[in-house]
């Protein structure tokens, strides 16, 4: 039924991540799928024009944040009861929703599993990156909670 599911991960948010991870486990033991986890970075290039940041520190934060995520992602891997070959990650900076989409596209996924926290008025249905993904993907998307 699948090939490839992204699920896009938010380390800092276990729950949120756990959930979306055994539905995308499943889904992709059921039909034999590849599983690629992905983490956006917040891009801090604004905050450095804002606040005129050397661009030495700002890189240096760049590849620690990097670094520090793809250690989380492999550990959130080491979880996952599949085979090592099916399973990949990826890490990018800038918009959460923009990355998951445009990741989506380079690795081909056809199913983008995302969990949700609890919405607030401003986001309605949904939170506010899993809004946006539904919003703007052209693949199916399995909003967990």
């Amino acid at each position: 039924m699948y090939n490839t599911i992204l699920v896009p991960v938010d380390i800092s948010e276990d729950p949120l991540t756990d959930n979306a991870i055994k539905h995308a486990e499943y889904l992709a033991k059921i039909s034999n799928a590849k599983i690629h986890l992905f983490h956006a970075v917040p891009d801090i290039s604004r905050f450095s024009v804002s606040y005129s940041y050397h661009y030495d520190l700002l890189n240096a934060f760049a590849k620690k944040a990097i670094a520090n995520s793809e250690e989380e992602l492999k550990k959130v891997i080491e979880k996952i009861d599949l085979p090592e070959s099916r399973l990949s990650f990826s890490v990018a900076f800038g918009s959460p929703r923009d990355k998951v989409l445009s990741t989506a596209r380079e690795i081909g996924a056809d199913l983008i599993v995302v969990g949700s926290r609890r919405p607030d008025i401003s986001t309605h249905l949904l939170g506010s990156n899993a809004s946006g993904i539904v919003g703007y993907a052209n693949i199916s998307v399995l909003v967990v909670r």
